[in-house]
C-alpha cells in the first residue's frame, strides 16, 4: 500500500474515532471550534520529551472534549516501553505509524506493526515495547480522558520513564508488573 492510500486510511480511521467515542462522553464539551493540529505539531506548542528518547505532540487535548477523549502522537526514539500496568478509568488506543512493537492485553501477546491497532480495556493490564531497529511512531487515545494528559507532563518532569508507581496511582492507574523485555 502506497503512502497516499495508507495516510487516506489514517485520516479516516481518525475521524471516526473520536467522533464516536466523544459521543460517549458524559462531560460538556469545551471546544466550541474546530481544532487544527498540523503534521507533526503540538496542540500547544509544547512537545513533551520523556527520559529524553520519548516524543510527544499533544493532537486532541483533554479540554477540548469536556474530559471525554485524549489524543497524542508519540515518537519513540528507543526501545522499551512502560510497565504492565491497567487503567481504572479508560480504555487505551493504540495506531502504529512507523516502527514494530510488541504488546500484551491480559493474557493476549501482539506484534504490531504499521497500520495495526490495538484497543486496552479498562482494568485490563497492558504494556507495550518498541522494538526493532527502527525508530517507532503510534498515535495513542485514552477514552475518557481522565488524568493522563496530567500524567504526562508530570512525567516529563522527571529524569527517567517508567515514573514511581505512585505517580501511575495518582492519576488512575495502577502498576502491576515490569515493563515487557525488547531481547
Amino acid at each position: 500500500m502506497g503512502d497516499m492510500p495508507r495516510r487516506s486510511f489514517l485520516q479516516a480511521a481518525l475521524a471516526v474515532f473520536p467522533l464516536t467515542v466523544i459521543g460517549q462522553s458524559s462531560g460538556p464539551h469545551a471546544a466550541d471550534s474546530a481544532v487544527h493540529v498540523e503534521a507533526g505539531a503540538d496542540r500547544f506548542n509544547e512537545h513533551l520529551k520523556l527520559a529524553g528518547a520519548n516524543l510527544f505532540a499533544c493532537k486532541v487535548a483533554t479540554r477540548d472534549t469536556g474530559g471525554g477523549l485524549y489524543i497524542f502522537e508519540q515518537t519513540h526514539l528507543r526501545k522499551g516501553g512502560p510497565p504492565l500496568h491497567l487503567h481504572h478509568a479508560q480504555e487505551e488506543w493504540f495506531y502504529v505509524i512507523a516502527g514494530e512493537y510488541i504488546a500484551e492485553v491480559g493474557k493476549e501477546r501482539f506484534r504490531l506493526h504499521p497500520g495495526d491497532s490495538l484497543l486496552a480495556p479498562r482494568e485490563i493490564p497492558h504494556a507495550f515495547a518498541r522494538v526493532g531497529e527502527n525508530a517507532g511512531k503510534m498515535i495513542v487515545a485514552f477514552q475518557p480522558a481522565g488524568q493522563m494528559e496530567a500524567f504526562f507532563h508530570e512525567s516529563a518532569k522527571l529524569p527517567d520513564f517508567p515514573a514511581s508507581p505512585d505517580l501511575f496511582r495518582a492519576h488512575g492507574m495502577e502498576v502491576v508488573g515490569p515493563p515487557l523485555s525488547v531481547e
